[in-house]
């Protein structure tokens, strides 16, 4: 049977991840289904690893692949240090201008949060038809407390940073600009690529804001399958049911219209730079005030249950959520 395209299915995943053995006792978080990043015990801190490749779009690679990476990073409380790059160009199209290119969006990238380039790889090859970047991202906590889903809790409340889909509503209007141009005109599509800065999609800030607050257990970064994908990951790993309210999300008048248009679902559309944090009820309102003080929007979208189901509340009716690993941005690339 083939796969399709996106992540691997759930359970298809768990049934390896069960097998991996932990030799080293030093790995505090490892190969761990919904988890963001991996965490070693280090001594005085935790370090922090993540790797993710980019592959929907070969726009502003360098660019995407340091903050995607980055993102799941913070999300366990860490800082973003090092990060190293697998660069892989396709064969009969590789040029050095194009290398230059990505190389100088790393660069830039790395400047932009503190990140030190420190190693990698490049290579052109025929196995690939665009240029595909597989970035490695290595942070540490010092001092701050480590966030895990595992932490989470029946009863804490799920808080959402942002809005959604940034990141779906950038690609769309970048890979497919004529498209969108002729549809809905420049100012729109310019506003919508514009997406990758403003709202942007890093949530480093955010997520290192929240993980200095007392009663903040855990943090999720959405982003293949959409916010509904990451709702779903986040109550697995911390082996909980989720109720969730549909008009407490905020989708962007452009995601919005783009979603009509190419008939999508924006809750299935990937989602990076939005922030899922799971906090105790009575650390909400220090939540709020510390992003609202940061300029960053947020609102309570739902809470944590005891049941094992995943519930949409949706025009006051109760529905199970509907979510799926194959992300609706497949349909338009």
């Amino acid at each position: 049977m083939s796969l399709d395209v996106g992540k691997l299915p759930p359970d298809l995943l768990r049934k390896w991840l069960s097998r991996v053995p932990v030799h080293d006792p030093r790995v505090v978080v490892g190969a761990r289904y919904g988890e963001d990043a991996a965490v070693i015990d280090i001594g005085d801190s935790f370090l922090v690893a993540k790797t993710d490749p980019i592959t929907f779009t070969a726009d502003r690679l360098g660019w995407y692949a340091l903050n995607i990476n980055a993102n799941d990073v913070a999300t366990m409380g860490a800082r973003p240090r090092w990060f190293l790059a697998a660069l892989l160009l396709p064969a009969g199209a590789a040029t050095a201008r194009l290398a230059d290119s990505i190389f100088e969006d790393i660069l830039g990238a790395c400047d932009e949060l503190g990140v030190t380039l420190c190693g990698g790889h490049t290579e052109v090859t025929a196995a690939v038809r665009q240029p595909v970047l597989v970035g490695h991202m290595l942070g540490e906590t010092q001092g701050r407390r480590l966030m895990t889903l595992q932490s989470a809790r029946p009863g804490d409340a799920v808080l959402l940073t942002k809005g959604v889909a940034i990141e779906g509503t950038a690609i769309i209007a970048r890979e497919k600009g004529d498209e969108v141009r002729h549809t809905f005109g420049e100012p729109f599509r310019r506003r919508a690529a514009a997406f990758l800065e403003h709202p942007g999609i890093s949530v480093v800030r955010e997520a290192l804001i929240a993980a200095d607050i007392e009663g903040v257990r855990a943090m999720h970064d959405p982003t293949e399958g959409g916010l509904a994908e990451g709702l779903a990951e986040l109550a697995a790993a911390a082996a909980c049911g989720l109720k969730v309210r549909e008009d407490a999300i905020r989708i962007y008048p452009e995601t919005a219209a783009l979603c009509r248009d190419y008939q999508l679902d924006p809750l299935g559309l990937i989602a990076s730079g939005a922030l899922l944090i799971v906090a105790e009820p009575e650390a909400v309102p220090a939540v709020a005030r510390a992003l609202e003080k940061a300029d960053v929007e947020c609102a309570v979208i739902g809470r944590l249950t005891s049941e094992p189901d995943l519930v949409m509340v949706r025009e006051g009716r109760a529905e199970p959520l509907a979510h799926s690993h194959v992300d609706q941005i497949t349909r338009v690339l």
